[in-house]
This record gives C-alpha cells, structure tokens and sequence, in this order.
C-alpha cells in the first residue's frame, strides 16, 4: 500500500510539472 501511495504521489508531481512547463511553453 505504501509503495503504490508513493508511486501515486510521484506520478501527480510528474503531471503537475508537465502542466506547468506547458503552460510556461
């Protein structure tokens, strides 16, 4: 459970920093 909470955690910061580079782009 911990190990997917964290893979969660990392996959929502990878998206977010798409969406702020994109939105900077």
């Amino acid at each position: 459970m911990a190990l997917a909470d964290i893979i969660c955690m990392i996959i929502s910061s990878l998206i977010l920093v798409i969406c702020v580079l994109v939105g900077v782009a």
